[in-house]
């Protein structure tokens, strides 16, 4: 099936369910409720969020018409499971990865590995890099893409492609109006500069001009308050 591109509350609801199946399992598959507490939880959400029953439930139906949520049937309330894995052909460890980017953002893959912690352990750095790069090369369309590292960074962060590609971040002194501004100021300093020093010259000039007329040295004026 073509992927869809999913909004930020789609892939919040879908993180969140592949979150508490592992996190939660005695309350999971969730009530209405619990999904819609998940979504807006303050901790391990970036962004925070404040999304209502209606509109997680229209979140609901849209992920249900991709058969990557399930509504189970019995009890008194309807309960709702994500299809993640199977719809997306990707091992545990691929759901683990996706799972955190969609809930807290755009991450290092050192931070994807503690993230992941209670969904799945890797052994290393290295183990959870080799996931990474298998989803962003995969045959059927790239779930990841590495972003370009930020200026003083160590390690390049990865983000989702479930909402599409993200926005690329840029360093403030790396954009290009920013270096003409501070070209055009530096320009204005050095051509006040050489103002204020041709001012100094003629001035110069005029107090040489003054002295000879009285005739007395130039070097021999004080200054304020200064004997001569």
């Amino acid at each position: 099936m073509t992927l869809p591109t999913l909004s930020l509350l789609e892939t919040r609801i879908l993180g969140t369910l592949a979150e508490k199946e592992r996190t939660v399992p005695d309350s999971y598959p969730l009530t209405l409720n619990a999904l819609v507490s998940g979504c807006n939880q303050k901790t391990s959400r970036d962004p925070v969020m404040d999304a209502s029953d209606t509109e997680v439930q229209a979140g609901i139906d849209s992920l249900k018409g991709y058969s990557l949520v399930m509504e189970t049937s019995g009890g008194r309330v309807s309960r709702y499971a994500h299809n993640l894995e199977r719809v997306l052909h990707v091992p545990t460890q691929a759901a683990a990865l996706l799972t955190v980017l969609m809930l807290r953002g755009p991450q290092t893959a050192g931070e994807l590995r503690i993230g992941c912690e209670r969904l799945h352990k890797f052994a290393d750095i290295s183990a959870v890099e080799g996931f990474l790069h298998e989803l962003a090369e995969r045959a059927a369309g790239a779930l990841v893409m590495e972003l370009p590292r930020l200026p003083g960074a160590r390690e390049n962060r990865w983000a989702h492609l479930l909402s599409g590609a993200p926005e690329v971040e840029q360093s403030p002194t790396h954009t290009k109006p920013n270096a003409d501004v501070s070209a055009g100021e530096v320009a204005a300093l050095k051509a006040n500069v050489a103002r204020l020093e041709a001012e100094v010259a003629a001035l110069k000039a005029v107090v040489g001009r003054v002295c000879a007329e009285l005739g007395i040295a130039a070097g021999s004026v004080g200054g304020p308050g200064e004997e001569s």
